[in-house]
């Protein structure tokens, strides 16, 4: 960055920041707010997956569901000290919200139970049994597979990096999904995977947001969105579609 260049100029030409000096005070909310959401949905999911770990059939389901919860909460720990370094109490964060808090499993999609807890609106829904959650796991997988995406080229430098290694692990739990839902699938458990799917699909979609984006021009300018809501719910939708073709699952 030159001398006589701002940093909002910087960044509009593509420019990366690498610590928390100079950030500018809008830049430095919105991704303060990014990553605290990520810190939350991981913790919230994390915990959501530790109260069906026992609701696993066998003992590969039990322990699938059990890495997925010890890999999201070292997800979340390794983005919150990046918020440490931007003043957050990296001590108390993890005790500061019940994790475990779900909303009545019939509230509509993009129902928000805390206005403190930056969770993304979906995992305030409660899981409800083994099959419920595989389709549950395979939904929100994809959705946060292009969330990550997006996040890897994020003009703060240190997050972009910290994306980069957690986006292969999320990777895996989709996998892990897929694997799932063939099983239920051979086990002849379409009706429930139909209904389940029917429950959490709108419900992952609601994280996308408006569509029309009104945030997403300022947020691009900074380097720190890319692609808008539509485009993400799209993907996503067609990321969807082909795996629910792949393991036989109607749309």
């Amino acid at each position: 960055m030159t001398e006589d260049m701002s940093i909002e100029s910087y960044l509009s030409q593509g420019g990366k920041l690498t610590n928390p000096t100079n950030v500018p005070p809008r830049y430095r909310a919105e991704l303060m707010k990014m990553m605290a959401t990520f810190v939350d949905s991981e913790l919230a999911g994390a915990a959501g997956f530790a109260d069906v770990i026992n609701a696993g059939p066998g003992i590969k389901e039990r322990i699938a569901a059990a890495k997925i919860v010890l890999e999201k909460t070292d997800n979340a720990d390794r983005v919150l000290r990046l918020l440490g370094e931007f003043g957050a109490d990296t001590a108390r964060y993890a005790t500061s919200h019940p994790w475990t808090a779900r909303l009545p499993r019939d509230a509509g999609p993009g129902t928000h139970r805390s206005e403190h807890d930056m969770r993304l609106s979906v995992l305030n829904y409660p899981l409800s049994g083994w099959t419920d959650a595989v389709v549950m796991n395979l939904c929100m997988g994809l959705a946060v597979g292009a969330q990550l995406a997006e996040m890897q080229k994020v003009s703060y430098q240190p997050l972009a990096e910290a994306i980069r290694k957690v986006a292969p692990v999320e990777a895996r739990h989709v996998e892990l999904a897929e694997e799932g839902l063939a099983r239920l699938m051979e086990q002849g458990q379409s009706d429930a995977i139909a209904a389940a799917l029917a429950y959490w699909r709108p419900r992952v979609a609601a994280i996308f947001g408006d569509v029309a984006g009104h945030r997403f021009e300022q947020l691009s300018a900074w380097g720190l969105r890319h692609q808008n809501n539509a485009a993400l719910l799209q993907g996503w939708n067609d990321a969807l579609n082909a795996a629910l073709a792949r393991l036989g699952v109607a749309a």
